[in-house]
């Protein structure tokens, strides 16, 4: 019988890539005749990789003891990384020796772990300085392109992309080399907004993929079919329904190799004219098309974005207590306060909830009180603060976010100033502050907002520190001018590109400091350029337009200022129904009805008492009577009638 180490031995030299089965068959062949043979060990678990039999290694490294476990260190690590086990991945690599840890393979699985860990900021580090570093295998140089693009795109999508330089955020031509960096800079485009630019990269993508002759068939198949969902995706968010409709009909989900974007391109296709559809059938499909095992994860935006349609479609359906009381529970167990978007929408979402979708003030009247409830909840705040912009009544919005940001200033959290000076509360606020025209509270509010941000250099927010410093330009007091200078500095240090910042910068300093605006004067545009083709005389001829005064939303009457008189308007006269052009109307028609000449009661006694009346009625008559023994005389009525008539007696029958 052969010796199956020499078996093994002989294999290995004839072998190629395509041989990890029968690899695997002399591996454990070799490994029943000598079970102490840490090499044949360590090359069965290599196979088993290579077979993407990724329990089967682990299982394998657990039977070979300690020594193998030492030896397998970075096979270990591999294979929980790819089992979806991050975090043990990520402890097993940190047992290695540092001469290992600091080898090329090791550091790429870091970065990879790292980026499936959701580490963005660590991943872009590690490829970055991998990148830098010379020794790399052939081909090694490519890859590194197309991880660093993949995870600048992460960091955009997650809001990171501050931490990127500006080179790094704006995708080059030579990114439309491969489809693999093509399409990875169309997703940089997509989590910028970018979706025109990014349309162009994913079709061209989509060619050279299908043009490649690297490729057999069923890979071409794996890899134009998520460039296709992302391309369906980007049709739809510019509008063009009907051919993302038309794209998505030519995709066979179920083709789709990898279950995270299986999911998402169900979702996608679900979501399209989904206005139209019954909700119930809706709620069911995409329960359906969204299921993933254990092993598969989205990333968080990702399933942030899918938890949010299913939350839409049970308000649809009218799931209010259910949804009301899951999105509590997850209220209460999450960090408050937080700036983090997705608690942000759990708060509106349970508003939504708790009110039943009403909206105007009988969703206030329900949702107030929760406010008291739950004082740091930002998202049940905007709700609240939408409802009354909607109810065109701002004040009440406004004293509720000042009472918002006092709380907050007050809180002894750790990170309670990044919730305080997050930008889109500061947008809010500013927002507010500009309906009741209080300029001087939106520059107090930039200002303090600037200096913060100012603080954190490298996770400043570029699109608040740019409207700061514009504001604070606008200014006339010499410390808001100084501090919009200061603000632009920190601008035009991060990128020199900024023409907003740079000409900010000029203006802060022009009249101060002409030495730190000199380097920058070359990157402006030219002034007589700027005015080039302007008549100045017929300007100065038709005088200087005067800006119209900010109006506040409120109830007073600005000083100062006339209100204009209301126009009258004049009604049409009305005629009577019965009314004959030239003849004369009734003198008494302004009497009451039973003063007029022409009333007859109805009746006996209406007749009686209407003869009683003294006005248009009978005048009766009067007679004197002289008393007994000259004692007077007195005025008595005349019976009416005839006097003396007897009435007449009936007969008896």
């Amino acid at each position: 019988m052969a010796n199956p180490a020499a078996a093994l031995t002989s294999l290995l030299r004839a072998s190629t890539i395509q041989d990890h089965d029968e690899i695997l068959k002399a591996a454990n062949a070799s490994i029943k005749a000598s079970k102490r043979d840490t090499n044949t060990h360590r090359i069965r678990v290599i196979a088993l990789l290579k077979l993407d039999r990724f329990d089967d290694a682990l299982r394998a490294i657990a039977e070979g003891g300690d020594n193998l476990e030492k030896e397998c260190v970075f096979e270990k690590s591999y294979a929980l990384y790819k089992s979806g086990r991050l975090e043990a991945a990520e402890k097993t690599l940190e047992t290695a020796s540092s001469s290992s840890r600091s080898s090329r393979a090791f550091r790429h699985l870091a970065a990879q772990i790292a980026y499936r860990a959701e580490k963005f900021s660590d991943a872009a580090d590690a490829y970055r300085l991998l990148s830098q570093e010379q020794g790399g295998l052939l081909g090694e140089e490519n890859d590194l392109k197309i991880n660093r693009i993949a995870t600048s795109a992460q960091l955009e999508w997650n809001g990171l992309g501050y931490l990127l330089k500006e080179q790094e955020r704006q995708p080059s031509r030579d990114y439309l080399e491969a489809f693999e960096t093509a399409y990875n800079a169309a997703c940089t485009c997509i989590a910028r907004g970018d979706f025109t630019r990014a349309s162009v990269f994913l079709k061209r993508a989509q060619d050279l993929c299908e043009a490649s002759e690297d490729l057999s068939a069923e890979e071409k198949k794996g890899e134009l079919l998520p460039i296709m969902v992302q391309r369906a995706y980007v049709l739809t968010r510019l509008g063009k329904e009907a051919e993302a409709v038309a794209l998505h009909k030519s995709i066979v989900t179920s083709e789709v190799p990898e279950a995270p974007t299986r999911a998402v391109a169900q979702n996608n296709q679900v979501a399209i004219g989904v206005a139209g559809r019954n909700p119930y059938l809706t709620d069911r499909l995409l329960e359906k098309s969204t299921k993933l095992s254990n092993s598969d994860r989205l990333f968080e935006y990702q399933a942030s974005i899918l938890r949010r349609n299913k939350y839409a479609i049970a308000l649809r359906i009218q799931k209010f207590d259910g949804l009301e009381s899951s999105t509590s529970k997850l209220l209460l167990q999450s960090p408050s306060p937080t700036a983090s978007v997705e608690v942000a929408g759990l708060g509106v979402v349970n508003a939504a909830a708790h009110t039943h979708l009403q909206t105007g003030a009988k969703a206030l009247k329900e949702i107030l009180p929760l406010l008291e409830k739950r004082p740091m909840d930002v998202g049940l705040l905007f709700t609240i603060v939408q409802l009354y912009i909607q109810l065109n009544n701002p004040r009440p919005a406004l004293s509720l976010l000042d009472a918002f940001l006092k709380r907050l200033e007050t809180a002894s959290t750790p990170d309670y100033e990044d919730v305080r000076y997050a930008p889109g509360l500061v947008a809010v606020a500013v927002a507010l502050y500009r309906l009741q025209g209080r300029q001087n509270s939106i520059r107090a509010e930039l200002a303090k907002a600037s200096t913060y941000w100012r603080s954190r250099a490298k996770e400043s927010s570029t699109s608040l520190l740019r409207e700061a410093g514009v504001e604070l330009l606008r200014s006339s007091d010499k410390e808001d001018i100084a501090s919009a200078g200061e603000t632009f500095e920190t601008l035009v240090a991060k990128s020199e590109h900024d023409l907003v910042a740079v000409a900010g910068l000029v203006a802060s300093f022009a009249n101060d400091d002409y030495s730190k605006i000199k380097p920058y004067l070359q990157n402006l545009t030219p002034v007589e350029r700027l005015i080039a083709g302007i008549d100045v005389q017929e300007l100065v001829n038709a005088g200087a337009a005067s800006a119209p005064a900010s109006t506040s939303v409120g109830n007073k009457r600005p000083a100062g200022r006339e209100l204009e008189k209301a126009v009258k308007r004049r009604r049409k006269t009305r005629l009577p129904k019965n009314y004959e052009e030239g003849k004369q109307p009734d003198p008494e028609r302004w009497l009451p009805l039973r003063d007029r000449t022409t009333y007859r009661p109805k009746g006996k006694k209406s007749r009686k008492r209407a003869q009683e009346i003294t006005q248009g009625g009978i005048v009766r008559e009067e007679e004197t009577l002289e008393l007994v023994g000259g004692a007077g005389a007195v005025k008595v009525e005349k019976a009416p009638g005839v006097q003396g008539a007897k009435k007449k007696k009936k007969g008896k029958k």
